[in-house]
This record gives structure tokens, C-alpha cells and sequence, in this order.
């Protein structure tokens, strides 16, 4: 599994999760209907991490159309109910990001090697993929920050186009991997967790 460090040093357009790659979750045998609602928990977290992320893409969206210029940013984002982000985390996605490493964070050291454990290892390559997945969102967060910050000190066009490329790969990797994960834990985790 590659390291942060091995991920620090990959442009942005190298940083990707390679969903061709991706191993399929054998089925839960004995797997219920309940157990597949209960492991849909997942996406109802998942939805509110991306409506929370929506709503950072909004404003970018407001900047590219010409709405304000991004010297502007900050005062867009503090109308935001996202206006703590910069005053706590000095970034766009600041909390949400947080929260969603966090969210990262759990699945890492409880979730996952708890439905590997109870699967028998038959989720093994599953959650291998998924965690080196973890990494690649974590280091776009990591340039998310570095993008922000260099937009708040210099608010020109170019430091804009890097905030706004790098958040939006962190979108889309995000928004594959939640993909990914829903689709090929459902079962295990109704089935071996009961909920999450």
C-alpha cells in the first residue's frame, strides 16, 4: 500500500484510485433484505459528507461564472454556513474535510478490519483497495489546504485555478469512492455489523 510521502510527490492528474483495479466483495451468504437496509446506512452518511461539499463546489462555481472575482472568496464563503471553515482550518473545505478524515479515520481501524475479521478474510482485497483509496483522499485534502491558504494569502486567478482543480479531484475521488464502498460493503456490514 502506498504511503503519503509515495502520494506527495504525484501531480494532481497522477492522483487517482484506478477504479479498474477495483476487486468485487464476494456475497454474504445468508445475507437478508434488513441486512442490505442496514448496510445502506453507509450512503445516508455518505450523502450528507457530499451535500456538505456541494455546497464549497457552489461557491467555486459562483467565482468561474463570473459572479465575483476571487479576491472575493473569503467574503462568499463567510455568507456560507461554512464561515467557520476559514476562520478554523484557513480553507474551503475545513471542517468537512476534518469530518470526513475522521469518517476515514473509523473505517480504518473499526469498520474495516472488523468485517475483514467476521468475513474470514474474504473481504481482504476489498478493504485494501478501499484504504489505499483513504489515501488519496487524504492527500488531496492535504493540498486542498495548501491551495486555500495560498488563495487567502494571494487571491489571484492562478491560485484560484489550483484550489478549484484540487477540490475538484477531491470531489470526484470522493464521490467514486463512496460509490465503491456503499456498493461492496452493503452486505458485510448489515450482515456482520448490524449497523453502522
Amino acid at each position: 500500500m502506498p504511503s503519503m510521502n509515495d502520494l506527495s510527490s504525484r501531480t494532481l492528474d497522477d492522483l487517482t484510485i484506478d477504479e479498474a483495479a477495483r476487486p468485487h466483495a464476494p456475497k454474504v451468504p445468508g445475507a437478508t433484505d434488513m441486512h442490505r437496509r442496514q448496510g445502506r446506512q453507509l450512503a445516508a452518511i455518505h450523502r450528507h459528507y457530499l451535500a456538505e461539499m456541494a455546497q464549497v463546489a457552489a461557491v467555486l462555481a459562483r467565482i468561474e461564472a463570473g459572479d465575483a472575482p476571487p479576491q472575493n472568496l473569503k467574503r462568499i464563503v463567510l455568507s456560507l454556513d461554512m464561515a467557520e471553515n476559514l476562520r478554523a482550518f484557513g480553507n474551503l473545505c475545513g471542517h468537512e474535510c476534518q469530518v470526513l478524515k475522521f469518517h476515514h479515520d473509523i473505517e480504518g481501524a473499526d469498520m474495516f478490519p472488523r468485517i475483514e475479521a467476521a468475513g474470514g478474510g474474504m473481504f481482504r482485497a476489498v478493504v485494501a483497495k478501499l484504504l489505499s483509496e483513504h489515501e488519496v483522499v487524504h492527500e488531496l485534502i492535504i493540498r486542498l489546504g495548501l491551495a486555500a491558504e495560498a488563495l487567502v494569502e494571494d487571491p489571484n486567478e492562478a491560485n484560484f485555478a489550483d484550489a478549484a482543480a484540487t477540490y475538484r479531484k477531491l470531489e470526484t475521488v470522493v464521490r467514486s469512492h463512496f460509490r465503491y464502498e456503499e456498493t461492496e460493503l452493503e452486505e458485510a456490514i448489515g450482515y456482520y455489523l448490524g449497523s453502522i
